[in-house]
């Protein structure tokens, strides 16, 4: 059994299983692939933040910023599948990304708060597992490329939570993350049947 680092990462409740890493240790080429769409996703995230509220001038500022260097990112995944022989295909995804989706609320100005929330906690628990997948994977080349990932995930959910901040005041930034980072944990507590990187 493996003995995982009682680090918390802010933001995040509870953290990853002992199960998940041991599911993504035995379907490496499986979670690289995920990872893929992951990145690709993140950078449509962005882009549609700029889409939604073109005239907040210091959100679309940062997340211009975030989504090249997620896209970034897809490129340098894409190459370890390049390397692995592992052809780019769909997949199936994990029921985390709508579940959280449910939460979100339909009026302004309160959507735009939970959509920062929810891709502030996104982006930690991807910190979290490229942490995890860097400290116990078995192949030292691989495992570094996850650590060389894990400060942009950080500075990542970093951006999102100073973005909240920026638009929303602290007391109603603070009880709406708590109530989403507990929902996120809840959603997470079952183990996906098949391996994602938020399985």
């Amino acid at each position: 059994m493996l003995v995982l680092p009682s680090t918390k990462i802010k933001f995040l409740v509870d953290p990853t299983s002992d199960a998940w890493v041991q599911q993504a240790l035995s379907n490496l080429d499986t979670v690289l692939l995920d990872h893929s769409h992951c990145e690709r996703k993140a950078a449509s995230n962005a882009l549609n933040f700029m889409f939604r509220y073109p005239s907040s001038v210091a959100l679309v500022k940062a997340l211009t910023a975030l989504a090249q260097e997620e896209l970034s990112h897809f490129e340098l995944v894409n190459q370890w599948l390049e390397r692995r022989q592992v052809p780019l295909a769909p997949l199936s995804a994990p029921p985390y990304g709508s579940a959280l989706k449910a939460q979100l609320r339909h009026n302004e100005p309160e959507r735009m708060l939970d959509m920062l929330l929810v891709s502030a906690l996104i982006e930690a628990r991807s910190h979290e597992r490229l942490g995890l997948l860097a400290q116990h994977c078995p192949e030292p080349d691989l495992a570094q490329f996850y650590h060389s990932l894990m400060a942009s995930e950080a500075r990542h959910y970093g951006t999102y939570w100073m973005l909240a901040m920026t638009y929303f005041e602290r007391s109603q930034v603070d009880q709406r993350l708590a109530e989403l980072a507990a929902a996120e944990s809840q959603i997470l507590a079952t183990l996906h049947p098949q391996p994602r990187v938020h399985s």
